[in-house]
């Protein structure tokens, strides 16, 4: 298992509509509003039945509407429910309700000002639709049935428009509401999953540093003064222990609103790893953050550098870290014999890309740039220029 599979970024679950948690008591308020205003109706249809077209028919209709305010409460109860069937299908039942206020009470009753038989039943699909989608599928739902509640009647009358308004309000309300819990409820998630890998990654840390670095510690002093294999294995140990500890010092991922972000690492950290008595590394005092892909591939293409110093540059090395209007640079030299001209095209061509590869290809895939600037006798230059945008 390698280091970014135990330190990587946890993975995130899609979380469009949360199926808890902070939307549950707005879902339970819906189902009694729902109930309460079907109280209301009853109330009104009793007080109103005199002054209907046709009484009777009201029955039906308010069995229809206790019937399907049961069913919605306990569909909208399971989140795997509340999708386009249901909800259109909540819409076109409060139309049709609306649609036959015109023949139970007639138009003569609703110019008089008597409401209809939806009334402030009407509402719930206008809360259940800003619940699922927010302001503006709220702001829909309210439009939908208040141009209907618009269109049936012969006669509009102020009432009538001010009820359309409050509905359209409330359904922007209560949609950003819902959106406002809905972002609250994925911070708390991903503070959670972050807060469980921070814990994990501490413990993965303590077992590290009291086992494997302090082996890789312990080759690297007693193989300094060998030569040889001796010697290269353990100046390998010494690298892999500053990687190591660099590693586990770069901090996990983090979010601030809901949207995926790359972790953020200072450079320094990054690149003080590879400080040595044969590595000099200079940095700015303040921290040159990157984010965390990009400062793990600076580093990398910095290894190789360090890495070809050390095979060909007579083993010292200086590296400087500069940042400065928007551009982070890093320079490798070596005091070494130099490269002949035409070296690195020779190098290329018989295969052996770390020079192509692990440098210049890592730079460029950043949109930086690499220049080598080097001559017999003079040691060699490696200059990495990225853009921290």
């Amino acid at each position: 298992m390698s280091g970014r599979d135990i330190f990587g970024p946890v993975p995130e679950r899609s979380i469009e509509q949360p199926t808890g948690g902070f939307q549950v008591p707005l879902w339970r308020a819906i189902a009694v509003f729902r109930f309460a205003s079907l109280g209301y109706v009853c109330a009104l249809v009793l007080i109103n039945l005199g002054e209907y077209a046709h009484p009777m028919a009201a029955v039906p209709v308010l069995v229809t509407m206790t019937a399907w305010t049961v069913f919605a409460s306990y569909a909208y109860a399971r989140p795997a429910r509340r999708h386009w069937p249901l909800l259109v299908a909540d819409l076109l039942v409060v139309m049709a309700v609306l649609l036959a206020s015109v023949w139970v009470a007639g138009q003569s009753a609703l110019a008089s000002g008597v409401p209809t038989l939806a009334v402030a039943w009407q509402g719930g699909p206008v809360l259940a639709w800003a619940v699922t989608g927010g302001r503006r599928r709220g702001a829909i739902a309210a439009l939908v049935l208040g141009g209907t509640d618009l269109l049936m009647r012969d006669q509009v009358i102020q009432a009538t428009v001010n009820g359309v308004i409050l509905m359209l309000l409330a359904g922007i309300a209560v949609g950003h509401v819902a959106r406002l819990a809905t972002i609250a409820e994925q911070r708390l998630q991903r503070a959670t999953e972050l807060e469980a890998a921070t814990r994990e990654r501490e413990r993965l840390a303590r077992g590290i540093h009291d086992s494997v670095l302090q082996v890789l510690a312990l080759v690297q002093r007693r193989g300094a003064r060998l030569d040889g294999e001796a010697g290269e294995l353990a100046r390998l140990a010494g690298e892999q222990e500053a990687a190591l500890r660099a590693l586990i010092a770069t901090p996990p991922p983090t979010r601030t609103d809901g949207v995926t972000e790359g972790p953020e690492a200072d450079l320094r950290t990054v690149l003080g790893g590879y400080a040595s008595a044969t590595v000099s590394v200079a940095m700015p005092a303040t921290p040159v953050r990157l984010p965390g892909a990009m400062a793990r591939e600076v580093g990398a293409a910095t290894a190789a550098a360090l890495d070809n110093a050390a095979r060909h540059g007579g083993g010292r090395a200086w590296v400087l870290v500069e940042e400065e209007a928007g551009v982070v640079t890093v320079s490798i030299r070596d005091d070494g014999p130099g490269i002949p001209a035409q070296r690195l095209a020779e190098a290329a061509e018989q295969g052996r890309l770390g020079v192509a590869q692990s440098i210049r290809g890592r730079i460029a895939a950043l949109g930086g740039t690499v220049r080598i600037t080097t001559a017999p006798g003079e040691g060699t230059e490696i200059e990495l220029r990225v853009p921290i945008d």
